[in-house]
């Protein structure tokens, strides 16, 4: 028996969790979280939790696989079997692959590659807990983990999602915005240099409403960069002056 779709747009304009149109879900971000990895990030948008952890630069693994010009960055996007409210296997499945290979690309284009010839860069991104946008916070989070491994970096990389939803426009979708709604947009932005490195599109926007969901994915993402920014000027900062 399918289930009934839920009302998303409530009467007086806000969303089934009592947000607005361009508002964001709560975030909190943390760096640092696990001693074993060279950088990593806890990220959490809602109830959506992602863990990144970065190893490297580094010898690379098969050496078969080195490049001479540049690091390797190798990127595995996964989500762990407890992440959501249905059994998923632990292999990985061909959406994690597709996700790897999109954050892996949004990294690139970002990451100073060329000064690590003949080693490797590997991140791994364990969503913890699913509750829609999990490829933008793990790119998210991915970005503050590699600045946390001291990663020379263009810049910072901030991950918004905006979705369609009864005909609304909706930054930050949760995962029943995600299942419902008529269309998504992740958006991974390069704030500080003005570059949009992930754009991908599920379902339909007209060329007006693709305009309109860019520009809140932008404001949305800025306010996502500059709470990244924070939190590595609180763990630096205070390290400096202790």
């Amino acid at each position: 028996m399918s289930e009934s779709k839920p009302k998303l747009i409530r009467e007086d304009g806000l969303r089934v969790d009592g947000r607005k149109p361009d508002e964001l879900r709560p975030i909190r971000m943390e760096i640092g979280v696990l001693k074993n990895a060279n950088g990593s990030a806890l990220v959490e948008y809602g109830g959506t939790k992602v863990l990144a952890a970065v190893y490297g630069p580094r010898e690379v693994i098969p050496k078969a696989v080195q490049l001479p010009d540049r690091a390797v960055l190798r990127v595995r996007y996964h989500m762990a079997p407890f992440s959501t409210t249905e059994h998923k296997s632990p292999a990985p499945t061909r959406r994690e692959i597709e996700l790897s290979k999109v954050i892996r690309e949004a990294l690139e284009s970002v990451v100073f590659a060329d000064q690590f010839p003949r080693a490797s860069i590997d991140v791994f991104i364990e969503v913890i807990q699913a509750d829609g946008g999990t490829r933008t916070a793990g790119l998210t989070a991915a970005s503050l983990a590699l600045a946390d491994a001291g990663i020379p970096m263009k810049d910072l990389v901030a991950g918004v999602a905006v979705g369609k939803v009864e005909g609304v426009l909706v930054l930050d979708i949760n995962e029943l915005e995600d299942e419902y709604g008529e269309a998504d947009l992740p958006v991974g932005y390069a704030v500080g240099i003005g570059e949009i490195v992930l754009l991908q599109l599920n379902g339909v926007l007209t060329v007006e409403e693709f305009k309109k969901a860019i520009e809140l994915a932008k404001r949305g993402a800025e306010k996502v960069y500059a709470l990244m920014k924070e939190t590595l000027h609180k763990k630096y900062l205070s390290a400096l002056e202790s």
